[in-house]
C-alpha cells in the first residue's frame, strides 16, 4: 500500500510522529512524506529541520507560499498550493493520502487530490474552532475525505453529521498523545543549558495565534494578552503564531516583547520533545493553541485559553476560558494556585492511536 503523508507545519508534524515512525517500520506500506506549507521557509523557523533531525527523508518538498498575512496572499498560496500538489498526483499513484486538521494549505493539497480520485484519511476532523476561519477548511477535508480518524466521540458525531454515513468513521483518540508518550523530556537543567530559561521558577508556555473568523478583535487579543503578561510578572516562554492571515502585527508585538523583556522568550518553532519538556515543567499554559486543549492534559496542567478561536471544541475540566481582557487572565492565573492538582487523564485518549490507526488500515482490503 503506498501512502503518501502531508505535513504543511510544525504542529501537525509534531502529532504525526509516532504514525510516521510506525508506518515506516512496517512492511506493509510504503510511506512517501510530503513537506509544504510553512515547513520549508526561514520566516517560520526552517520546521523542515525537526524532520530530517528525525530521520526521515521527504519525498517531495513544496514552496508554495506567497509571503504576507493579508487575504490575498493567502488566496494566493492555496492557489499555488493546489497547482504544485497536481503535478505531485501526476506523477505519483498514492493508495491513500493522510491529512491533518485545518490549514488552508492542507486544504489546498487535499482539493488537488479529487480529480484524481486518491483516498483521503483525515485526522482531527469534526472539531469546531469557532474563532478560526480553519473550521471552513477543516469541515471540507472531512467531505472530501474517506476515512476519519477522530479525537473524541462527539468529534465523530459531528463528522456524521457532514457527510451522512459512519462507515468509515473511527473514534481513535488524539495522535499527539502517543507522541508524549514516546518522548524522553528534558529535565529542567537541560532546558536551561538548551533555553537558558529557568523552570525552577514558576514559568508560563504560551501561543497566541490570530483569530481569523473576526480580524478586527485582533489587536485587542495581542495588547490584552501582553498587558497581562507584563502584570502577572512571570518568566513567559511564547512560541511565535501560524502563518494565518492577520498574523504579522501579532508575530511583531511578541518580537518586540520579548527583546524588550528580561522574562519574555520567543521561538519559531521548540521541537515536539521541548516543547514537551517545557509543557512538562511549566506553571500552566495561556494562550489559544489547540496543544493547550488537546495535550495540557497529559501533563496535568491547566491552561488559560483566551478568546474565541478555539471556542467550540471538546474541552476538559483543565481548561479556564477567559476573554481577551487583561484583569480576567491575570485573574485565571493566580486561580491555578489555588485549583486543586490534576491528574493526567486525558478526554482525548490514552496515547494508543497509531497502533489502532495501524491495525484499521490493515483490516480494509480495498481502498
Amino acid at each position: 500500500m503506498k501512502i503518501a503523508v502531508l505535513t504543511c507545519g510544525r504542529s501537525d508534524y509534531s502529532i504525526y510522529l509516532p504514525l510516521l515512525i510506525k508506518l515506516f517500520a512496517d512492511k506493509a506500506f510504503t510511506l512517501d512524506l510530503i513537506v509544504f506549507g510553512s515547513h520549508p521557509y526561514t520566516e517560520f523557523g526552517n520546521t523542515i529541520k525537526f524532520i530530517e533531525r528525525d530521520g526521515f527523508n521527504p519525498k517531495h518538498i513544496i514552496s508554495a507560499l506567497v509571503m504576507g498575512d493579508n487575504e490575498k496572499s493567502i488566496v494566493e498560496s492555496l492557489a499555488l498550493t493546489t497547482y504544485k500538489f497536481a503535478e505531485v498526483y501526476d506523477k505519483e499513484k498514492y493508495d491513500l493520502i493522510f491529512a491533518l486538521g485545518d490549514r488552508f494549505e492542507m486544504f489546498a493539497a487535499v482539493s488537488a487530490s479529487a480529480p484524481f480520485n486518491i483516498p483521503v484519511a483525515h485526522l482531527h476532523g469534526g472539531e469546531r474552532t469557532l474563532g478560526a476561519i480553519d473550521e471552513k477548511y477543516r469541515h471540507s477535508i472531512t467531505i472530501m475525505s474517506k476515512y476519519h480518524f477522530a479525537s473524541t466521540e462527539n468529534h465523530a458525531k459531528k463528522i456524521f453529521s457532514l457527510i451522512g454515513n459512519n462507515k468509515y468513521i473511527y473514534n481513535v483518540g488524539a495522535l499527539a498523545l502517543d507522541n508524549i508518550n514516546n518522548q524522553k523530556l528534558k529535565t529542567k537543567d537541560e532546558l536551561f543549558t538548551e533555553l537558558n530559561i529557568d523552570f525552577t521558577r514558576p514559568t508560563l508556555l504560551a501561543t497566541l495565534h490570530p483569530e481569523t473568523f473576526t480580524p478586527s478583535s485582533n489587536k485587542i487579543l495581542i495588547d490584552e494578552f501582553i498587558k497581562s503578561i507584563e502584570k502577572l510578572r512571570m518568566p513567559a516562554l511564547i512560541t511565535l503564531p501560524n502563518n494565518d492571515a492577520n498574523n504579522k502585527h501579532i508575530r511583531n508585538s511578541l518580537l518586540d516583547f520579548a527583546l524588550n523583556s528580561k522574562e519574555v522568550y520567543s521561538f519559531d518553532a521548540l521541537g515536539p520533545c521541548t516543547y514537551y519538556s517545557c509543557m512538562s515543567h511549566c506553571f500552566g499554559v495561556i494562550g489559544n493553541s489547540s496543544s493547550g486543549i488537546i495535550e495540557a492534559a497529559s501533563f496535568g496542567k491547566y491552561v488559560v485559553n483566551i478568546g474565541d478561536r478555539q471556542k467550540g471544541r471538546d474541552r476538559g475540566d483543565n481548561i479556564i476560558d477567559v476573554p481577551s481582557d487583561s484583569n480576567k487572565i491575570i485573574k485565571a492565573v493566580h486561580s491555578i494556585k489555588c485549583l486543586p492538582q490534576l491528574n493526567s487523564n486525558n478526554i482525548y485518549g490514552d496515547g494508543k492511536t497509531a497502533d489502532r490507526i495501524i491495525h484499521i488500515l490493515k483490516s480494509i482490503s480495498k481502498f
